[in-house]
């Protein structure tokens, strides 16, 4: 009886862990085809051969968030990795590269005509001046003294305006702007109708009639120079002088963090101003640190985390041809929706004892990791004096090079170093290599231990930092107006780029109306009157 008992016993349980056991896996079978159908759905998957190894996931979370140990827990693995593409990230990737083609082939295009023209107009006067040698050479008169003189007149223009264009027009273009610039365009227009106007001239007055008086041919063609020349002259007005007068001023406002600064334009176009903004921003604006910001998410995330509702009464019927059931789940849904607002509320007032206490913890630790590394810095420049001393007294062959001193010393340096930067959230900013590099520019050229640690104490402008940083390969300038349409008073536009973007607004400097005041000289004139008498 017993055994029996025993067998049905085990006979019952073995039952239940085989069903659970066949349950687990159906459940699975049926996950494993639900997140296959939703990938397939979604995004793309390139799949790698199964001999080779896989990084998964730890490769593109490894591309996220740089490794904080600075190659003291570095692995190197060899191989492909599985990534999956979604079919956003193809359209975005294919429009890039269709936006890149689209700008190189407008650039040469660009520079193509330039030159083009460039030849026409410097190639013009020379040819009026050598047809006529060419076609009736025994028709010409003599060139006198004067006509000889004008060909050194016309050689020296050339050569004035040759070097004139190089200068103005012939510069490495500094961005790539999504519209032509009008001045330069129409000042394209007017070279090229002038050279056109100069040729249908010369070709009906002078070759159809075969013009005998060279000087005249000559001087014909001084003129033209003389016109291109005060061209250049209103190119110079237009495209450099004009712009120089302040008559706005922009504020530049950016969307994550609020970073503000001002400054002050002339007359320009509003993608001309972009581009001023954006070379001031690489200078001005300290760099863009994401980090930062992750933390007050965070922190408005842990407090909605910890409200929890519960349902004491049980779960209410939501089948879908019960209506009383669906009116009941949805006036539940309601009330723990009330409720989660009211709890968010109260734990609202006081919250900010909790960031006044967060802040006060976070600067307390950012001296202290901040005094560690000072001392650490001092001691290691110390040591570095102390080897200097010591490589005098050697032989020039064993005397050692920065880079490896730097290499010697960073060790010492490195844990106070890291410390400090995660705190600040500036670990992404600064690789190790980047590190020893700024150390050994430091030795080689004598500095203090303050110098070196500027660079990590104080966040610097954007173009301290290394270009896969800060760097944005395009900008996208979004306006209502025309691009091409001048700054005016109330303009806003936003330049955007992958991570932010930079709000404009524009205002107009004010008319200033000042008065003089006539002071009269004499009446600043006093008399001091002394009393002979003193009290005794």
């Amino acid at each position: 009886m017993d055994t029996e008992s025993t067998y049905s016993g085990y006979s019952y349980y073995s039952g239940r862990s085989r069903g659970s056991h066949r349950h687990g896996e159906r459940s699975r079978d049926r996950h494993k085809s639900r997140s296959k159908d939703s990938r397939s759905e979604k995004s793309v998957t390139i799949n790698t051969p199964p001999a080779e190894p896989l990084l998964g996931d730890l490769a593109v979370r490894g591309e996220q968030v740089q490794d904080d140990n600075w190659g003291e827990t570095t692995t190197a693995v060899t191989g492909t990795s599985e990534h999956s593409l979604s079919q956003e990230d193809i359209v975005r990737i294919t429009k890039d590269l269709e936006d890149s083609v689209g700008l190189d082939c407008r650039r040469y295009f660009t520079l193509t005509l330039a030159v083009i023209l460039g030849l026409l107009v410097f190639l013009t006067p020379l040819a009026f001046l050598v047809l006529p040698h060419l076609l009736w050479p025994e028709k010409l008169q003599s060139c006198g003294t004067a006509c000889e003189g004008l060909f050194i007149s016309v050689a020296f223009k050339l050569l004035i305006l040759l070097l004139a264009v190089w200068a103005l027009f012939f510069r490495q273009p500094r961005a790539g702007l999504p519209r032509v610039f009008v001045f330069r365009a129409l000042l394209t227009v007017l070279v090229l109708l002038f050279v056109v106007s100069y040729w249908l001239f010369y070709g009906v007055r002078i070759l159809d009639s075969q013009d005998e008086n060279y000087q005249g041919i000559v001087q014909y063609a001084v003129s033209l120079v003389d016109a291109l020349l005060f061209i250049h002259y209103l190119a110079i007005v237009l495209l450099e002088l004009r712009q120089l007068q302040p008559c706005f001023s922009v504020c530049v406002t950016r969307s994550t963090d609020g970073e503000m600064r001002h400054y002050n334009l002339g007359q320009l176009s509003i993608q001309r101003a972009a581009l001023a903004i954006l070379e001031h921003y690489y200078c001005d604006f300290p760099v863009h640190n994401p980090a930062l910001l992750s933390a007050s998410k965070s922190r408005a995330a842990k407090h909605l985390a910890g409200l929890k509702v519960y349902n004491v009464d049980g779960e209410f019927p939501a089948g879908p041809a019960e209506g009383p059931g669906n009116n009941a789940a949805a006036g539940l849904a309601h009330s723990q929706s009330r409720a989660m607002i009211a709890a968010a509320a109260r734990r609202r007032d006081t919250s900010h004892n909790e960031l006044y206490y967060e802040e006060a913890e976070h600067e307390r630790r950012v001296r202290k990791r901040k005094a560690r590394l000072v001392v650490a810095v001092e001691e290691a420049f110390t040591h570095i004096k102390r080897m200097q001393e010591e490589e005098q007294k050697k032989a020039p062959g064993d005397v050692m090079d920065p880079r490896e001193a730097a290499q010697a010393i960073f060790p010492s340096m490195a844990r106070a170093l890291q410390k400090y930067l995660r705190t600040t959230k500036q670990q992404h900013c600064h690789s190790m290599e980047s590190i020893q590099q700024h150390l050994a520019f430091c030795i080689t050229n004598n500095m203090t231990p303050k110098a070196f640690l500027e660079s990590y104490l104080t966040p610097g402008p954007t173009l301290q930092y290394s270009r896969d940083h800060w760097l944005a390969r395009q900008w996208t300038l979004s306006s209502e107006a025309s691009v091409t349409s001048g700054l005016k008073d109330g303009t806003v536009f936003l330049l955007k780029c992958v991570d932010f973007s930079l709000v404009v607004t524009t205002k107009k400097i004010p008319y200033i109306q000042m008065s003089e005041e006539y002071i009269d000289p004499k009446s600043h004139k006093f008399v001091l009157r002394l009393q002979s008498e003193t009290s005794v």
